[in-house]
């Protein structure tokens, strides 16, 4: 909705507020109760902008606005309940309770949980309302709700996370009204959907929201009105497909953009109208544009007049570069997600104020994420309306049983039938792109049955059965699904996430859960836990977030990685994985940094840029030929296929090293691996390995731009613009779409110059001499007579001299075995402990057996690269990612640069890390 048009809006919202909060103040039975707010065990910068005058005021349903309403939040008076067939007609009750927050909260004014309990108030309908129906409007209460009006029960409803509404018409009397709400929020017991929440918080398991916990309201209708929109954009139609949902004859929809109609259409209540958005400005992440939306109910029965909002946009699956992939508008958008989960330390469940809530989004949008996870929860109408006019897209997540695995049978229809409104009252969010009925198996039960079930009211969408499908209790996996979706924590390795199939994309639905506790802003001092190690300080937890974000680059062209999901984007209680702390006033990491590690992935991700200073291979796109990489041969660039299986030359003639653009910096160089100083460029239009001599001309030959390509990057000829690198018959040429070469070919053109970037065939920069023995000298300065060796089944470092004792020399000396777990990387065998080797378990190097674990094989696999010194090598773990065998006050570990532990520590990291391979001590 355009701003002028929503501030329009609002200021009429506002204006009957005031005169709301007039006739709420005079209700005798509003007066009685007191609202006394409590301590949170944080505040936000919001807690105290929180009134009773204020309690959330704006108009809470912009998708489907009337311009006369009365906000009822504020105080009401409370009561816990042993049952709710008493409700207290006519009886003051002693509590006051600041509505809409749960009653767990400290905004509440109660702060503890009861199973049952009533809420009372009086209020007055305007006297402009004679003749219409008058609605009570609730956003959302947990779990089970009863309404009395005037001693007359109004109607039942049962979910904590669809909004419903009651025509009270009937049970209204003129000058004050009493309202009672009775609501069973009992919260364990495996009935009934509740996410997250507990009676008994701890670890990932939060504090309970019950009652009243989004907006009531009273609004006056016709006997003939509108009770939803639903709006489907049709793009390749140029169509917004609408459906008035409600009672009476026809309906009139007009779209609007900027306070013009640019299309208007006329049909019956209930059926698709198909209204023209002509030219239609599409939706996305980098341009959210809504379209304002007026439906006016005509013939018998009209009148009623509503307004809401939608954006143009489509989704869908397309094979592109060779992959499936999720698209969005036709193109695929990599989609960089946060685990968002909704809570706040003192309104729980309910944000303070609007303004919070925009915040959350807002900051997320700012560290450039493009999509958010709204994890176990469904959150109010304006906070997806701040996802639309943000551009966030969203993952909605049903929220689960509260029984990890197995659920009783009673459960099943009250979660399908919350499920099915669920998704009837989110299908017209333009920003929602994927629907995620199950977590991890939690709950889960009859999955392929549930995907068609959410199919069945919206079949738009893609559906992901079960985020992290590959963990914890999760049933075996339907044939129905659009998503594989794998969770690792911290971050997986480069072979770990499966595959995107012919039918689903794959996505890395969680990952991360980087902790730092931050002093002063802690929900239980001392108590705060991550999912991994916690971090000491800003500097050490942000240069973590960049290695993981950059692992995560290397899987979008090397697994068909398709989106990823952070834990998290702030603190929930004693979790502390956020990027803010839980009362959101400080933010743990650096933000320029963060914001450009993503921006860098969405850049790789899209082809307009590739990962720099690192081995890569360049794998074709054109389907059929995918299994073939560029590698050079002769002096020649071709296209081979290489697999795991290929000979090792033809591994390492398909790597290369990234670097800056000799011609420009902002472009890229391609260095061969197995020649050092040779590099990819183009003569008389073949690409071709050469040695750099120094002139302008080789620079520019081998300079390519990256651009965006199908599915991958497209590599431009620095000095031939226009020219793109591409296979044709095997071998590799500089073409121009159309031009006068065979090579210059128009037919599958973009896919043949359409290269995925991936991670290197070839894992290791440097070479050390397989199946003979050497020892590993310290480059660092004052230090280079000290070796690495084992003593007592740990790795450390002492001085050997040619007058050293037997045994030490023996310890000293390793023999170079192919990789454990990875035959491009390299494991380091005992020289007098035969069978045994160099492995790291938790950080420490140490020498050990195999156990015949993948995990043995991957700590003791190490791939060498390049140290600083010059000849000297680093031994990079294969499985702890960032992480290489450093020596530490004589001790050995595998350390990063700043990371969490004081082996961590940058100062001389680059020297402590590289070693001198040398003749071993013990032949």
């Amino acid at each position: 909705m355009p701003v002028i048009q929503l501030r329009r809006i609002l200021a009429a919202a506002t204006a009957l507020l005031l005169t709301a909060a007039c006739l709420i103040l005079t209700a005798p039975a509003a007066s009685a109760a007191v609202w006394q707010p409590k301590t949170p065990p944080l505040s936000t910068p919001w807690t105290a902008q929180v009134s009773p005058a204020n309690a959330l005021p704006d108009y809470p349903r912009p998708q489907l606005v009337r311009p006369e309403w009365l906000n009822l939040n504020g105080v009401w008076e409370f009561a816990g309940a042993s049952t709710l067939d008493s409700p207290p007609i006519g009886r003051t009750l002693a509590e006051g309770v600041l509505v809409p927050y749960p009653i767990e909260s400290a905004l509440s004014g109660i702060k503890r949980h009861e199973d049952s309990m009533f809420y009372r108030r009086a209020f007055t309908v305007p006297s402009g309302w004679t003749g219409r129906r008058v609605m009570l409007n609730f956003g959302a209460v947990t779990w089970e709700t009863r309404v009395w009006v005037n001693g007359t029960q109004v109607g039942r409803h049962t979910g904590g996370y669809d909004a419903f509404s009651f025509d009270i018409t009937s049970a209204l009397r003129s000058g004050d009204n009493e309202l009672i709400v009775g609501v069973s929020s009992p919260i364990d017991g495996s009935t009934f959907p509740i996410g997250k929440q507990r009676r008994n918080p701890s670890g990932i398991w939060y504090t309970a929201s019950s009652g009243i916990w989004q907006t009531v309201w009273l609004e006056p209708v016709n006997a003939a009105h509108v009770t939803r929109l639903d709006t489907t954009p049709d793009v390749s139609a140029g169509v917004l497909d609408l459906v008035v949902q409600g009672t009476g004859d026809q309906a009139r929809a007009e779209v609007l953009s900027g306070g013009t109609v640019v299309g208007s259409a006329t049909g019956a209540v209930g059926a698709h109208i198909r209204v023209p958005v002509p030219n239609a400005r599409l939706w996305s992440p980098d341009d959210p544009f809504l379209y304002d939306l007026r439906v006016a109910l005509t013939g018998n029965g009209g009148g009623d007049v509503v307004t809401g909002y939608f954006g143009m946009r489509s989704i869908g699956k397309a094979v592109v570069g060779g992959v499936l992939r999720p698209v969005l508008n036709g193109k695929f958008v990599f989609q960089l997600g946060t685990l968002d989960q909704g809570y706040w330390p003192d309104g729980i469940y309910t944000a303070p104020t609007d303004e919070a809530l925009r915040f959350d989004l807002e900051r997320q949008k700012a560290l450039g994420f493009t999509m958010v996870r709204k994890h176990i929860k469904v959150e109010p109408a304006r906070w997806y309306y701040w996802a639309d006019k943000l551009g966030l897209m969203v993952w909605q997540d049903m929220p689960s049983l509260d029984a990890v695995d197995d659920t009783p049978e009673r459960s099943h229809a009250n979660y399908e039938s919350e499920l099915r409104r669920i998704v009837e009252q989110l299908k017209g969010i333009t920003s929602i792109v994927m629907w995620i009925p199950f977590n991890e198996g939690w709950g889960e039960y009859d999955n392929q049955r549930i995907v068609d079930l959410v199919r069945s009211v919206d079949s738009t969408r893609l559906v992901d059965h079960d985020s992290g499908s590959n963990c914890c209790v999760s049933d075996p996996e339907p044939t129905n699904g659009d998503v594989i979706d794998d969770h690792w924590y911290q971050v997986p390795g480069e072979t770990d996430t499966r595959l995107p199939s012919a039918t689903r994309i794959a996505v890395l639905g969680e990952f991360g859960g980087l902790g730092r506790r931050v002093q002063g802003h802690e929900y239980q001092p001392g108590a705060g836990f991550a999912y991994g190690d916690l971090y000491p300080d800003e500097g050490s937890l942000t240069n973590r977030y960049v290695e993981v974000t950059r692992q995560v680059e290397r899987l979008v062209h090397s697994r068909g990685l398709s989106a990823s999901v952070y834990t998290e984007p702030y603190d929930v209680e004693n979790e502390v994985n956020g990027f803010y702390t839980y009362d959101r006033r400080v933010l743990k990491m650096t933000e320029s940094r963060v914001r450009e590690a993503n921006r860098h992935l969405l850049a790789v991700a899209a082809g307009t840029d590739v990962p720099r200073g690192e081995l890569v291979s360049l794998r074709v796109t054109t389907p059929g030929y995918t299994g073939r990489y560029l590698r050079h041969q002769d002096g020649l660039a071709r296209t081979d296929v290489i697999d795991g299986a290929s000979a090792d030359l033809a591994k390492q003639d398909a790597t290369f090293w990234t670097r800056p653009g000799l011609a420009d910096s902002s472009c890229v160089s391609f260095e061969s691996r197995n020649f050092p100083g040779e590099y990819l460029r183009h003569s008389d239009y073949r690409l071709r390995k050469d040695r750099q001599d120094g002139t302008a001309l080789f620079a520019a030959d081998a300079t390519f731009c990256p651009r965006e390509g199908q599915g991958g990057t497209r590599l431009e000829s620095y000095n031939l613009r226009g020219y793109y690198v591409r296979h044709y018959n095997e071998l590799v040429y500089v073409a121009k779409q159309g031009g006068a070469n065979p090579w210059d070919a128009a037919a599958s053109f973009t896919a043949d110059t359409t290269w995925a970037v991936t991670v290197p065939l070839w894992r290791s920069g440097a070479d050390l001499p397989l199946d003979q023995a050497r020892s590993l000298r310290v480059t660092t300065p004052g230090f280079t007579d000290r070796y690495l060796r084992h003593q007592n089944g740990l790795a450390r470092t002492d001085v050997v001299t040619a007058g050293s004792e037997a045994l030490l020399k023996s310890d000293a000396t390793f023999v170079v075995r192919r990789g454990l777990a990875q035959p491009t990387c390299y494991s380091l065998e005992s020289r007098n402990y035969p069978g045994r080797y160099l492995r790291h378990s938790n950080f420490r190097v140490r020498l050990d057996a195999p156990d015949g674990s993948d995990l043995f094989r991957r700590d003791a696999t190490f791939c060498a690269q390049p140290g600083s010194a010059a000849g000297s090598v680093r031994l990079a773990s294969l499985n702890e990612l960032g992480a290489s065998v450093r020596h530490y006050a004589e001790e050995v570990w595998v350390a990063s640069s700043g990371g969490a532990h004081p082996y961590d520590n940058p100062a001389s990291y680059a020297e402590d890390v590289s070693w001198a391979v040398t003749a071993a001590w013990a032949p």
